[in-house]
C-alpha cells in the first residue's frame, strides 16, 4: 500500500505528508474536546446542575471550532504542497528522459502514451500524496486517540470498536489484489485509445482520400466501447468494496453504541458518556473509510506510475565528456564510413560494407532507387542508429565517442518534412539561434531565398505561420526550415530529399541556395532528382544496399553503369511526362 520508490522522490513531500497527518490528528483532538465537553454539559443537565453562566462554555466550543477549521484548512494547503513537488519533479524526469532517448523516443513509447501518462497519470498521483498517504498514517493514529479517550469511559466498547476497525484494512488489502491487476489493464486500454485516436487524427486527410475514415470510425468505436467495459468494472469493483467498508463501518459503529446502551442500562456509565460514545464511534471507522475511498484513485495513481517507471527505467547509454584534444579534432571536418553493415531488425541487411569519404567543403550526393538505403546513411550519421559493423569517422573520432549535443553543433539536418512550429517567422528562426539579431535572421532569409517575400508581408517577422507552418506553402515551409539550418551555423548540413514534394519554382530556389552553401560549407545531399545533383563534387550510387559507383556527374555517365541507367531512365520518363501534359493541354485549348 505504500509505493517505496513513489516516497523517495522528494524528501520535502514526506515533510508536508506528516504535517497534514498532525493537522488532521489536531482537528480530531478538537473535535473529541467538543464532544466530551457536550457529555459533561448533557450530564449536568441530567443532573440538573445547570450553570448560568453559558459564555466560558460557548467561547471554549468557539475556539475548538476555530481552531478545528484552520487546521483543516491547513491540511488541504499542506495536502496540496505534498504531491505538488512530486509531480513537477516526475514531469522534469520524463522530459529530461525523452531528451536521453532522442528522437527515436517512439521506439521505447508512443507519443500519445507519453502525453497520457505525463498528464493524466502524473495527476492521479496527486491523490496519492496529497490524500491516501495522510490519510494511511492519519487512520492507524486516530483509532489509538479514540480508543483511550473511550476506553476512560467504557473499556468494553473501546475495545470492541477498536477491534472491528482493521476489518476495513482487511477488505482493502483483499480488493488490492483484484485493484492492481484490473487497473493495469485499465491504463493498457487507456493507452493504446489514445494512441489509435491521435494516429487517425494525424492520418484524417488519407483516410478521407482513401474513403477509410467509417471504417476507422467503426473500429475506434469498438476500441471505447472495450475501454468503457473496463472503466465499468472499474467502478463496480470500486463500489463493491465501498459497500463492504459501509457495512463494516457502520455495523462495527452499531454494536459499540449498542454496547454503551447496555453500559449505561446496568449503571455503569452516565447519560453523557453514552452520547460521547454515540458520536464517537462513527470516527473510528471514518478515517478508514476515507482511506479506502481514495485508495481506488491512489491504486490508479500508482498502475499510472509503473508506467513512468518503464520509461524512466528505459537504459540510455552514457555518453561521456570529449577531451580537449578530441574537441579540437572537431574542426574541419572530414567523414569517413568505413566497411558499415546495418539492419534494422537484424535480419534483413539494409547497408553492407559501406565505404564512403565526405570531405570538408565538398559537396556530396547519394543517389539511387526507393529504398537502396540513402536515408538510413543520414540516420547512422546522425547517430539515430547505430552501424552493426564497421565504423563512421569524423576526423578520425569515432562517431559512438561524440555526444549528441556537440554532434548537433557540427551537424544541421534538413529533410521533406522539417517541422515547422506554431508561432512567428522570427520564434521559428529563433529555435535555430536563440539569441539571433535581425541582422543573422535577415541573411539567412536572403540566403534561402525567402527575405523578399517575409518583407512583402504586413507584419514582417512578426507574422504567424501557424501549425505546422499551415499559413505558408510548401516552398515556403521548406525555405524558412532551410534559413532555421543556416541561422544555427552547423559546418555540415546534410539535405535528405529536401525539395521533393513542392513546386518547381521553389525546388530551383532551395537548390540555388544549397549550391551556394556548398561553397563555404561540407553538404551532403540525398535527392531522387539526379538533375539536380550534376553539379557535386562527388557522387556516390547506392542500389540495394551496396555502393556500386562513385565519381562525378561526368566519370559516371562515361561508365554507362547503375548512374547512367538511372539517370537515362529518369529523362526518359519526364519527357514522356512532359509530351502527354502537353497533349493534354492541346486537346483542352481545342475543345474549349
Amino acid at each position: 500500500m505504500i509505493n517505496k520508490r513513489l516516497l523517495s522522490l522528494s524528501e520535502s513531500s514526506k515533510k508536508w505528508v506528516g504535517l497534514t497527518v498532525l493537522m488532521n490528528w489536531v482537528s480530531i483532538i478538537c473535535n473529541i474536546f467538543i464532544i466530551v465537553f457536550i457529555g459533561h454539559m448533557i450530564d449536568d443537565l441530567y443532573k440538573k446542575k445547570i450553570s448560568n453562566n453559558l459564555i466560558p462554555h460557548l467561547l471554549f466550543i468557539f475556539f475548538m471550532l476555530l481552531l478545528r477549521f484552520t487546521c483543516n484548512r491547513l491540511s488541504t494547503r499542506f495536502s496540496y504542497y505534498s504531491s505538488a513537488e512530486v509531480r513537477k519533479l516526475l514531469r522534469e524526469k520524463i522530459y529530461k528522459k525523452l531528451l536521453k532517448l532522442g528522437v527515436n523516443y517512439t521506439d521505447t513509447i508512443s507519443t500519445s502514451s507519453t502525453v497520457q501518462i505525463a498528464v493524466d497519470g502524473v495527476e492521479a498521483l496527486e491523490v496519492y500524496f496529497g490524500r491516501y498517504l495522510p490519510q494511511l498514517f492519519y487512520s492507524l493514529l486516530a483509532p489509538m486517540t479514540l480508543f483511550i479517550v473511550v476506553s476512560f469511559i467504557s473499556l468494553k466498547a473501546a475495545i470492541v470498536l477498536i477491534l472491528c476497525v482493521p476489518l476495513i484494512p482487511i477488505s482493502i488489502i483483499a480488493v488490492m489484489k483484484i485493484a492492481k491487476k484490473l487497473l493495469s489493464k485499465y491504463w493498457n486500454i487507456y493507452t493504446n485509445l489514445g494512441d489509435s485516436f491521435l494516429e487517425n487524427l494525424q492520418g484524417l486527410t488519407t483516410l478521407k482520400i482513401f474513403d477509410l475514415d467509417g471504417e476507422k470510425n467503426n473500429e475506434m468505436n469498438e476500441e471505447a466501447e472495450t475501454f468503457r467495459k473496463i472503466t465499468m468494472k472499474v467502478l463496480a469493483m470500486q463500489l463493491n468494496s465501498i459497500n463492504i467498508m459501509d457495512l463494516i463501518a457502520f455495523g462495527g459503529a452499531a454494536i459499540g453504541i449498542l454496547i454503551a446502551i447496555n453500559e449505561f442500562s446496568l449503571g455503569k456509565i452516565s447519560v453523557g458518556g453514552v452520547i460521547v460514545i454515540i458520536l464517537l464511534s462513527s470516527e473510528f471507522f471514518i478515517p478508514l473509510r476515507l482511506l479506502g475511498s481514495f485508495f481506488h484513485v491512489a491504486m490508479n495513481g500508482i498502475a499510472a506510475s509503473d508506467k513512468i517507471f518503464n520509461l524512466l527505467d528505459k537504459k540510455v547509454e552514457n555518453e561521456r565528456e570529449l577531451t580537449g584534444e578530441e574537441k579540437k579534432l572537431l574542426e574541419n571536418i572530414n567523414i569517413k564510413f568505413n566497411n558499415v553493415d546495418f539492419s534494422y531488425d537484424k535480419k534483413r541487411t539494409v547497408l553492407k560494407d559501406i565505404n564512403l569519404h565526405i570531405e570538408n567543403k565538398k559537396m556530396v550526393a547519394l543517389v539511387g532507387e526507393s529504398g537502396c538505403g540513402k536515408s538510413t546513411v543520414t540516420n547512422l550519421l546522425l547517430k539515430l542508429k547505430k552501424v552493426d559493423n564497421g565504423e563512421i569517422t569524423l576526423n578520425g573520432l569515432n562517431l559512438n565517442d561524440i555526444p549528441f549535443n556537440k554532434l548537433r553543433e557540427k551537424i544541421g539536418f534538413i529533410s521533406h518534412n522539417s517541422y515547422i512550429f506554431n508561432g512567428t517567422i522570427e520564434d521559428n528562426m529563433k529555435m535555430g539561434k536563440y539569441d539571433a539579431t535581425n541582422e543573422e535572421i535577415k541573411y539567412a532569409l536572403e540566403k534561402a531565398n525567402l527575405y523578399d517575400f517575409v518583407l512583402d508581408l504586413p507584419n514582417k517577422l512578426k507574422t504567424n505561420v501557424g501549425e505546422g507552418g499551415a499559413f505558408l506553402s510548401g516552398g515556403q515551409r521548406q525555405r524558412l526550415a532551410l534559413a532555421r539550418i543556416i541561422i544555427s551555423n552547423p559546418e555540415i548540413i546534410i539535405f535528405d530529399e529536401a525539395t521533393s514534394n513542392i513546386d518547381v519554382e521553389s525546388e530551383e530556389k532551395i537548390w540555388k541556395s544549397i549550391y551556394q552553401i556548398a561553397k563555404n560549407k561540407t553538404v551532403l545531399v540525398i535527392s531522387h532528382r539526379l538533375a539536380n545533383v550534376r553539379n557535386a563534387d562527388l557522387i556516390y550510387v547506392l542500389d540495394n544496399g551496396n555502393m556500386v559507383e562513385f565519381g562525378s556527374h561526368n566519370q559516371l555517365m562515361k561508365n554507362k553503369s547503375k548512374y547512367y541507367d538511372l539517370l537515362i531512365n529518369q529523362e526518359k520518363l519526364e519527357g514522356i511526362m512532359d509530351n502527354r501534359l502537353s497533349v493534354e493541354s492541346e486537346v483542352a485549348i481545342s475543345g474549349e
